[in-house]
């Protein structure tokens, strides 16, 4: 084999050093660019994927961070337009956190470490009270960064000049600046949790005073004029979360039983959001208790010797005394008889009294509608194949009362609840699934394969033909025709066709000894003929043209 390739290389430098000097740049040229095509293809499809390091970056940040990566030993680049600082994407994550290391970069998040720099000599103590608002507003940043939607914020809080006089006192206020990461975004909760977290942290700052803005320029804080439309979104997102939690409970109750992706479950929750409050007063008649009692006994006996007569105070007097123990008697001695007798009983009763005052809370359910739809049943026929079939009745049945249970079914409310068998198309993929020649481990390996190809194609399209030039070429076919072999075996049509040959070549020896007569030469002249072809092939495939047009006149 290296022999072979050994006469190879020697026959095409011989073949290159016949070939005209025109011929020569040519052919040089033509491999030459189409190796260097081919190269720098390769180096494009090899060469690993340039993201951004940081997506912003002060520019006095940016000379610190290129220095730390010449030291991490990092190969990186600056973009001519945006003047981002770009590094191999795969190493994107291990360098962040290199440099979070050395404290890079530390422009967007300083903190009370400020306060612990050299102030030197001679501050004021406005100069001081900047900075400690600097840092202050530093950590601010840092704490609502620290929410996971969020990437990066600054906060800005406005102290104005305090006053001798009350009612010229102007209370401080705060803003803040968030950005997001990706398409995220805040809901209510997370932007009221960070106008708390900055008005509690500023003394005599109130909520009210709080604007939260985010990186498109948009008002996340609340207005008083949308309070009703706020209010409304709160319930429908406060709805959404109940319907998912009765959701996620039954799917986690039936994934066991039918299996993953197998089930699919809808709840509709009707909730009363108004706001009541009442207060109850009521008697229960069948307990009471005696809480005083007052009871007076009167009795009269006879007539009464002071009524009657003149009135005065002379007919007016005491009865006389009697004993003690004795009836009293009248004047023939008789005892008198009691004349009237009265008896009186007062009885107060307290009745058993409550007094109720109640609030009801928004969020109450008054209705729940709940929809459960599983998939058919995998078996197999009779004939081996596998199949699918609805799920018995019986079963549905067991889910049925499976679901009553998960969602607290009340029938006095008016829940309603429907469960059905359908057929789910197979191999589903879920819902957040990626697809994967949109990852970047795809992309890159389409950019690999891509540059092969098209280097490839420059090799066999440009450089294989000009290589093709300077190998050895086949044998002609032409001289192995009909016409060539009558002319190496008859002599009387050679001798015919020799003077044509004698006078297109300049070596007329060698061609009349090409066009003998004689038959026992023919290897010989066909040795000779190889030689020619190889020395002058346009000169042969001169004649040979001839003799074919004489042979088809």
């Amino acid at each position: 084999m290296t022999a072979a390739l050994t006469a190879a290389v020697s026959t095409g430098v011989k073949t290159f050093n016949d070939l005209p000097v025109g011929r020569q740049v040519a052919l040089i040229g033509m491999i030459a660019g189409g190796l260097v095509v081919a190269a720098a293809i390769l180096y494009w499809a090899l060469r690993p994927t340039y993201a951004p390091l940081f997506s912003q970056i002060e520019g006095t940040e940016a000379a610190e961070v290129m220095q730390a990566l010449t030291q991490l030993g990092v190969p990186f680049r600056v973009d001519n337009l945006s003047g981002r600082i770009e590094i191999p994407q795969q190493r994107i994550a291990e360098t962040r956190l290199l440099l979070a290391g050395q404290g890079l970069p530390k422009s967007a998040d300083i903190g009370f470490e400020l306060l612990q720099e050299d102030a030197g000599i001679g501050v004021s103590r406005r100069i001081e009270g900047a900075r400690y608002q600097r840092a202050l507003e530093g950590e601010l940043g840092r704490s609502v960064a620290s929410l996971e939607p969020v990437e990066r914020a600054r906060v800005h809080i406005a102290r104005p000049e305090r006053s001798v006089f009350v009612r010229e006192r102007t209370p401080p206020s705060a803003s803040v600046v968030v950005h997001l990461r990706g398409s995220r975004s805040l809901t209510e909760a997370q932007v009221g949790a960070i106008v708390h977290l900055v008005s509690a942290s500023v003394p005599e700052l109130v909520p009210e005073r709080v604007t939260v803005v985010d990186e498109r320029g948009r008002l996340l804080t609340r207005k008083d004029e949308d309070q009703g439309m706020n209010a409304s979104l709160d319930h429908l997102d406060y709805t959404h979360r109940v319907e998912a939690t009765y959701v996620e409970r039954v799917q986690a109750l039936l994934t066991p039983i039918v299996g993953r992706d197998r089930v699919r479950v809808q709840v509709a929750a009707d909730l009363d959001f108004s706001r009541v409050e009442r207060t109850q007063e009521s008697f229960d008649p069948e307990r009471t208790a005696v809480r005083s009692e007052q009871s007076t006994e009167e009795e009269r006996i006879g007539q009464d010797p002071g009524v009657g007569g003149i009135p005065g105070a002379l007919t007016n007097q005491p009865p006389a005394g009697g004993a003690v123990g004795e009836a009293a008697a009248d004047a023939n001695g008789a005892a008198l008889l009691p004349s009237s007798r009265s008896q009186q009983t007062t009885r107060n009763y307290e009745v058993d009294r409550t007094i109720a005052h109640v609030q009801e809370m928004p969020g109450g359910i008054r209705r729940l509608s709940t929809a459960v739809v599983v998939d058919y049943r995998d078996e197999t026929d009779e004939a081996g194949e596998p199949t699918r079939v609805p799920r018995s009745e019986v079963e549905l049945e067991s889910i049925r009362a499976l679901v009553r249970e998960a969602v607290g079914f009340n029938e006095k409310r008016g829940d309603s609840l429907n469960v059905t068998s359908a057929s789910f198309v197979p191999d589903t993929l879920a819902e957040d699934a990626v697809p994967f020649w949109s990852e970047p481990w795809f992309l890159e390996l389409a950019k690999i394969a891509a540059g092969f190809l098209l280097a490839l194609l420059v090799l066999l399209t440009v450089v294989k033909p000009g290589i093709q030039q300077l190998m050895p070429r086949p044998e002609p076919e032409a001289l192995g025709s009909e016409a060539g072999r009558r002319a190496l075996t008859d002599g009387s049509e050679a001798d015919a066709m020799g003077d044509d040959l004698v006078a297109l070549t300049q070596d007329g020896a060698a061609v009349a000894q090409l066009a003998g007569p004689g038959g026992d030469q023919q290897q010989l002249n066909l040795e000779k003929v190889r030689e020619m072809v190889k020395e002058d092939p346009k000169r042969v495939a001169q004649v040979i043209k001839n003799w074919l047009a004489e042979d088809g006149s």
